[in-house]
């Protein structure tokens, strides 16, 4: 076993040596090249233009393929118009990234640009999409529901006291038959046998009203979400075409990195003196550590993302504590009893008549009318059709993805930064010559305000001396 083992370490060994001195070389040799070909103004070959074409085609295709599952899966758009547009803007895409270098770049810079305020209003708008979408229509699904109940426990109640007063009625018709012989030698008796009117209240709207309703809050925010996906999308562009055009006509603009070359520059002017007391404004393009203004913004944006999400997490409450009131309406509805209700009717009377009118209403003597009847009603509540639909359960997931989304806009936040130091970079293997400017143009400027504190310094001394 121990000689199968160590050939076995052996094998991995070997593996690892290779991957490290001919695998992972030669992959950075093949991606070095093909930066080098997308980033250069003019391809120097046939063999980089068609290196060119087929990264611009692949660069299209992927960009075009997630365009349409924007426009269809998250902006609702219909399938032909989705593909239709997408397809038009794929064509539109690659002939700009072909044949226009400065487009290139800024295209380029899009994809840090997403990781800086742009991208997380893009992913704050897909939050409060899925929050529309999903959970706001449960919430009012589950209203919907406890009316629903409420109603139909209204409906029935109505019936139940209409079916009351029927059997009232018939009640009152049966006693009047039976004391109407008495009478019929007295005067004219005519029993009332009107309707029963009661006001019943017409609940059935509150359903259709909360349909209109959802159907209402649904399309307003389908417009707004295509609104803002609008505008993020002129802005996207507009903001890296904003930083390549400050770039190239802006000597001062975002250069406060210390680069290689920049070092490299020193070294050959003979003043590394100068990097020794660099200013604190200015920031090593390689290094990760943020200065204290920049960490002072970022906690402030994570001030203002940390209110939004507690909005967010009342919206998810609030589909829970719906849920969970319509399944306790659904659950105690069902436990309504049936109400017996019974109706008894005792009469027990003696009609006598004065003697002096007894000749005049032909009366023969005195006469006893006994009624006693019992009836039976069940009030009911509740029927089937009040526990056919049952409550919405919130759905866990959702709320996931949108925990999952706002852990992303948490590190976005301090990933602007970085974000920023990559826009340059990009900018600067894109435009050499403008990128050369910039280092002598921060090299200058860094030896004046050197030479000037020399100077300030020289004067203090001879001023003490």
């Amino acid at each position: 076993v121990v000689p199968h083992v160590g050939k076995a370490e052996e094998n991995q060994w070997r593996g690892w040596i290779y991957c490290q001195d001919v695998l992972f070389p030669k992959i950075q040799e093949v991606a070095s090249a093909a930066w080098s070909t997308y980033s250069k103004p003019v391809p120097s070959s046939c063999n980089e233009l068609l290196a060119l074409f087929l990264q611009c085609c692949c660069i299209t295709a992927l960009i075009g393929g997630l365009f349409y599952n924007w426009l269809f899966a998250s902006l609702e758009y219909p399938s032909h118009l989705s593909a239709a547009t997408a397809a038009f803007f794929s064509f539109l895409l690659l002939v700009a990234l072909f044949l226009v270098h400065p487009f290139r770049c800024m295209f380029t810079i899009i994809v840090p640009t997403i990781g800086t305020k742009q991208g997380r209003k893009l992913l704050l708008s897909t939050c409060f999409m899925i929050v529309a979408v999903n959970i706001t229509p449960n919430i009012m699904e589950n209203i919907k529901t406890i009316l629903q109940v409420i109603k139909c426990i209204c409906k029935n109640s109505s019936e139940s006291l209409l079916n009351s007063t029927a059997l009232l009625g018939k009640a009152s018709w049966e006693f009047g038959h039976h004391i109407k012989p008495v009478f019929d030698n007295l005067l004219v008796w005519k029993p009332m046998n009107g309707p029963f009117q009661l006001l019943v209240d017409r609940n059935t709207s509150i359903k259709e009203d909360f349909s209109a309703a959802e159907l209402l809050v649904k399309g307003a925010v389908l417009i707004s979400n295509r609104v803002v996906a609008g505008f993020f999308m002129f802005f996207l562009f507009f903001e890296s075409a904003w930083y390549v055009k400050s770039y190239l006509t802006n000597l001062q603009f975002d250069n406060i990195y210390i680069t290689k070359k920049l070092e490299c520059l020193a070294v050959e002017k003979e003043t590394t003196n100068l990097l020794a007391c660099l200013p604190k404004n200015l920031i090593k393009s390689t290094g990760l550590k943020l200065s204290r203004e920049e960490t002072m913004v970022c906690l402030m944006r994570m001030m203002l993302l940390t209110l939004v999400l507690l909005l967010t997490v009342v919206i998810i409450a609030t589909d829970h504590i719906a849920f969970y009131l319509a399944d306790t309406a659904m659950k105690e509805v069902v436990k309504l009893p049936t109400v017996p209700v019974t109706l008894n009717i005792k009469y027990n009377a003696k009609v006598n008549i004065v003697p002096f009118l007894s000749s005049l209403f032909l009366y023969g003597g005195p006469t006893a009318v006994d009624f006693q009847r019992s009836y039976h009603q069940n009030l009911t509540f509740v029927s089937a059709d009040c526990t056919r639909k049952l409550a919405s359960p919130p759905n866990n997931s959702v709320a996931l993805v949108v925990g999952l989304l706002f852990c992303i806009i948490y590190a976005m936040i301090f990933l602007e930064t970085y974000a920023h130091r990559l826009c340059r970079k990009i900018s600067a293997s894109f435009f050499e010559s403008q990128e050369e400017q910039r280092v002598y143009y921060l090299y200058s400027k860094l030896l004046k305000t050197y030479k000037k504190k020399e100077q300030e310094a020289f004067s203090e001394r001879k001023a003490v001396l």
